[in-house]
């Protein structure tokens, strides 16, 4: 694959030249980063508001094929339709400056609904249309991998390589994991142990760099930035204060700025969104009836207990039991021969404690506790996952630290100019 430098609109990136064809269309040529985006926006965390804005605003710069809804509990794409609402009202100032921005049309056609619920045990459940639109998209014909960039839950992901295990040759998966891994591990899992060989930059702490901003220039501060760049340009402008007050956060944008910066072939390069290293394996401890606060784990690994219990003829991955651990509500599954299990990841450095609940007495009030610290991966144990050579993750190195979020520092430190190139676009919208 041949690779050429683009300088333009403010952008200084490496792009692939290739032949791309879209999902629902014929054979053309592009040297743009194929992208589809799989987004919890409207669930739990109105960060993804702000990211979608700033994709659109950068559309130009990537060849879309999906936009997928895949929310945890509320939200659904109708969130994703009435943020291209907003776009469809800025376009026309917008194209003037940018021409190849995709219509309105278009982007409404690549929209689609995802899972909403958590997987079971298992980490899979059944097709959606979202899962079947990143099968089909990977399917196509093209020089180039599908970029699946996934800014939520990661099911979709996990359901369309259940369902069609060959496209793990045509995709390549950037992912913010950290809070998204915890509500996701079950499919997370079920990723790591049957398809270890998938290209993936699991990103579990280097993208908080976006917003931990101590050291930014105080004009381009999360704060600040709205004020300054934002406020009351366009249609997207106004409704920008609608999310965290205007404050930048965008904790899922840098796995689009991974492509508009650098060589996205090599994830140990410098980009804007982070700096990566290749890890050969995933932290996980299985406990068997319980772990203490001996017991110490990576965090952003898997943790697993296991409980015993009584056997009972009941379909594959029933809901027997909950583990509350820091304040939220897991559910628990029977996995057969009187085995119970559940599983969780810290999204941080924690000392943390559970207890479980449940109409079976031998899984009633448990208790326990578990110590999670960095790095990530851990120390090694015989409960890991083994990975193949195409999977990425944080860099370990302390000096790349921002206080306890790993290879944070690869981001920040790009933060001024990544934050000023988007600028320059917003002035796009000014009247």
């Amino acid at each position: 694959m041949k690779w050429i430098r683009i300088i333009g609109l403010g952008i200084m990136g490496i792009v692939a030249v290739g032949t791309l064809l879209s999902c629902e269309g014929s054979e053309i040529e592009t040297s743009k980063p194929r992208v589809l985006i799989s987004s919890d926006i409207g669930g739990t965390d109105p960060d993804d508001f702000q990211s979608m804005i700033h994709l659109l605003m950068y559309a130009d710069q990537v060849e879309l094929e999906g936009l997928i809804s895949s929310p945890f509990g509320e939200g659904s794409k109708k969130d994703i339709l009435d943020i291209i609402g907003l776009y469809e009202q800025d376009y026309p100032q917008l194209l003037a400056h940018a021409p190849q921005l995709p219509s309105p049309n278009s982007l409404q056609a690549i929209t689609k609904q995802g899972e909403k619920e958590a997987a079971p045990f298992k980490g899979y459940a059944s097709a959606t249309e979202g899962s079947e639109w990143i099968i089909q998209c990977a399917k196509k014909k093209s020089d180039q991998p599908l970029w699946v960039l996934v800014w939520g839950g990661i099911e979709d992901v996990a359901q369309a390589l259940h369902d069609a295990p060959e496209i793990k040759e045509k995709i390549r998966v950037y992912w913010i994991g950290g809070p998204n891994k915890k509500w996701s591990i079950n499919a997370y899992s079920y990723i790591a142990e049957h398809h270890p060989d998938l290209w993936m930059i699991e990103a579990n702490a280097t993208y908080r760099g976006w917003f931990m901003d101590e050291d930014s220039p105080l004009d381009v501060k999360g704060d600040a930035f709205h004020d300054n760049y934002i406020q009351g340009r366009g249609a997207m402008g106004k409704d920008f204060i609608n999310y965290y007050k205007g404050e930048i956060k965008m904790g899922d944008t840098p796995s689009l700025a991974y492509l508009l910066n650098g060589n996205p072939d090599d994830p140990t390069g410098e980009s804007w969104g982070g700096s990566f290293e290749r890890i050969d394996r995933s932290s996980r401890n299985v406990f068997v009836d319980g772990s203490t606060l001996e017991d110490t784990v990576a965090a952003y690994g898997t943790i697993e207990w296991r409980f015993t219990g009584p056997e009972l003829s009941v379909s594959e991955d029933s809901v027997l039991f909950e583990l509350e651990v820091q304040n939220q509500i897991w559910p628990g599954f029977y996995l057969g021969d009187g085995i119970y299990g559940v599983k969780y990841s810290s999204k941080k450095p924690e000392k943390g404690s559970y207890k479980t609940s449940s109409a079976i007495a031998e899984l009633d009030g448990l208790t326990g506790s578990y110590v999670s610290i960095d790095p990530w991966p851990g120390t090694p144990s015989p409960d890991d996952y083994p990975l193949r050579p195409n999977w990425y993750s944080d860099r370990k190195d302390p000096a790349l630290f921002i206080k306890d979020q790993q290879g944070a520092k690869t981001i920040s430190k790009h933060r001024k100019e990544f934050l000023l190139d988007w600028a320059e676009r917003w002035k796009w919208l000014e009247k």
